[in-house]
């Protein structure tokens, strides 16, 4: 069964992406600030990380980048979830190292098309 952080500061998408992932048999874990974040990452080592760019405490770019510098989550799974979609807000996120990127809104069909598409198709076998 596939891990999947959900770092999201608003409670209602959260929650949505939650409802989403639960159809796939996901365990699912939340964080609701950057802080948070960094720490499930580093703790539990999911194997996909959810996260929205504009958080407390600090911003998903951070996470990212914080992440990716450190040896034991380098190589995690992150898709950067955002309502900033131009191609520049895309190629900051590229450079700092995420896998992947959504556009906020999106439809729960197009989150589990990215998870089948970054963790492959066996992700949704239980």
């Amino acid at each position: 069964m596939a891990r999947i952080l959900i770092a999201e500061d608003d409670p209602s998408l959260r929650s949505l992406i939650r409802v989403t992932l639960d159809t796939g048999g996901f365990e699912i874990l939340e964080a609701a600030d950057g802080p948070s974040a960094l720490e499930w990452v580093r703790r539990a080592h999911p194997d996909l990380v959810f996260l929205d760019w504009q958080m407390p405490g600090m911003s998903g770019l951070d996470v990212v980048r914080a992440l990716r510098a450190d040896s034991g989550t380098a190589t995690t799974r992150i898709v950067m979830v955002t309502a900033r979609g131009r191609k520049a807000d895309e190629a900051a996120c590229r450079r700092a190292g995420v896998d992947d990127f959504i556009v906020k809104p999106f439809s729960p069909l197009r989150l589990l098309d990215k998870v089948l598409e970054v963790l492959g198709p066996d992700a949704l076998l239980h």
